[in-house]
């Protein structure tokens, strides 16, 4: 297995607009009838063609730069997407995929869209996606490419969700995802993303959900594997039987595995009776820091590429002994605590109160286990509705010389929108509102890194910070977090224009 890359050398991005070119690759003679040419692949990793009649046509499985046939499907006035047919002419880039069960045939699983592209490309189909949505929705050209951050290609998938069905036509049990466009589960033997140990753990707990009284009422198993325990939970509908109870307990020591129960929501998970042993956690060795979590909160699906982009994060935030730092979104201190390690003073702020007791049982713990002279900075964990906020709430949270921002997909709209607004009423633009009392000691941050998982809502937001609170975009690029999926996850680095 590779280690994760971290080369922080930064490119200068062309001038050239970042838009994908829909005209054909090159000047040749018009293409048989019903051929169309690749020219992009979208954000659903679909390959992007135009009829002769200008109509775009989004094609299943084609990669850039392939000579394909397709079957019309779903149609629009403007564009239709396409089932491939036939390859005429093959990228170079396409190689066969590793996973038996990837593929566009029926049955296939939905786990995974790019396995039959190279994955050095993949990423940069990745950049790409990131480029023209800051261009395309914000407006917005970052002033120099970050290097991918990327890390093994397999292997890498430490969280995942697994549905389980008992198919009685089949007489089986199917555990893993779903079946491309699908709600039927895919009958998967193996996968390759998982660990290794987990992938080797599917067929075994078909075998065991199979054998198990309770084997119609069992949904689902989540797994959460930290640096040295894996956890399953079992999300089962009605009460397990004495001896349901004993299969499992039978199964952890023969596999290594620690289980959970879960029979309603998510606040009633808890370990199953009769085991203890080590917790969850997972280290951030940069650091020193340790961060204890339960299976059902918020961890980042890959830690291999987490441990790199916290490290990167922090030296583009460059942070100073002297600084005060937020992090906003900050669930469990995933970057709170390192940040605790280099400021003066952090505020984290997390929309959930769970997490928040969280976030400050694990600073607790961590700043017990350091040595004399490595305490950690004086932090403060608030619970918060982040999608609501203001500019009076932004200025009641104080001064602070850097920000971490790591939202959900849903980006940081309301906290972007109020630095926005704020300055916009201190250069008297028309229409600005009034600023709140107390506002003059208050100042912007001279630096923001936003960790995004959605490069549509990055883009809006950098739009924002770009545009109306005064800020350039100095530097953006890809976290190749997931390997093989068409999840772009990226990093942004704004600073004040002044």
């Amino acid at each position: 297995m590779s280690a994760p890359l971290d080369n922080t050398l930064q490119t200068p991005i062309s001038t050239a607009a970042a838009a994908p070119d829909p005209t054909p690759l090159s000047d040749t003679p018009p293409l048989p009838a019903g051929w169309l040419e690749v020219t992009s692949m979208d954000l659903d990793a679909q390959g992007v063609a135009r009829r002769a009649d200008g109509k775009v046509v989004f094609i299943d499985g084609a990669l850039p730069g392939e000579l394909v046939s397709a079957t019309p499907g779903r149609r629009k006035n403007n564009w239709e997407q396409a089932a491939l047919t036939e390859i005429h002419r093959e990228s170079s880039l396409r190689v066969r995929p590793r996973c038996p069960h990837f593929g566009l045939h029926a049955g296939a699983c939905g786990g995974c869209k790019m396995q039959h592209l190279d994955a050095v490309a993949q990423v940069a189909v990745k950049q790409r996606v990131l480029e023209d949505n800051l261009w395309h929705l914000g407006k917005v050209r970052p002033e120099s490419i970050l290097r991918p951050i990327e890390g093994p290609a397999w292997g890498y998938r430490w969280r995942a969700r697994l549905s389980v069905r008992y198919v009685a036509k089949k007489g089986t049990v199917l555990v893993g995802f779903h079946e491309r466009k699908s709600r039927y589960i895919a009958d998967m033997e193996t996968c390759k993303i998982l660990p290794p140990h987990v992938d080797a753990l599917l067929m075994p707990l078909r075998a065991l959900i199979g054998a198990m009284d309770a084997r119609d009422t069992c949904p689902q198993i989540e797994l959460a594997c930290g640096d040295r325990v894996t956890a399953l939970v079992l999300r089962h509908l009605e009460p397990l039987s004495a001896a349901d109870v004993q299969r499992l307990r039978d199964f952890a020591p023969l596999h290594g595995v620690q289980w959970w129960l879960q029979p309603k929501g998510p606040d009633t998970v808890h370990l199953l009776d009769g085991q203890g042993g080590e917790a969850l956690a997972y280290d951030l060795p940069d650091f020193g820091i340790t961060m204890p979590f339960r299976p059902t909160d918020f961890t980042q699906v890959n830690p291999h590429i987490n441990r790199v982009l916290v490290s990167r994060a922090l030296r583009l935030l460059q942070v100073g002994r002297n600084e005060r730092v937020i992090d906003w979104f900050c669930g469990l201190g995933n970057f709170t605590l390192p940040l605790a390690t280099q400021a003066r003073e952090v505020l984290g702020i997390e929309g959930s109160e769970a997490l928040v007791a969280r976030s400050r049982e694990n600073y607790a713990k961590n700043q017990t286990q350091r040595s004399a002279g490595q305490t950690l900075a004086a932090t403060e964990f608030v619970a918060r509705n982040l999608f609501e906020m203001t500019p009076a709430q932004l200025m009641a949270d104080g001064r602070a010389d850097k920000w971490l921002v790591d939202p959900p997909r849903e980006g940081a709209f309301a906290l972007a929108k109020a630095l926005a607004d704020i300055h916009q009423a201190r250069i008297g633009a028309e229409g600005a509102g009034p600023l709140p009392p107390g506002h003059e000691g208050w100042t912007p941050p001279a630096r923001i890194v936003y960790v995004s998982c959605n490069p549509s809502t990055l883009a809006r937001d950098a739009g924002l910070l770009v545009h109306q609170a005064g800020y350039r975009c100095t530097a953006a690029g890809v976290v190749n977090m997931f390997p093989h999926t068409a999840h772009v996850e990226s990093m942004a680095v704004f600073e004040r224009a002044d």
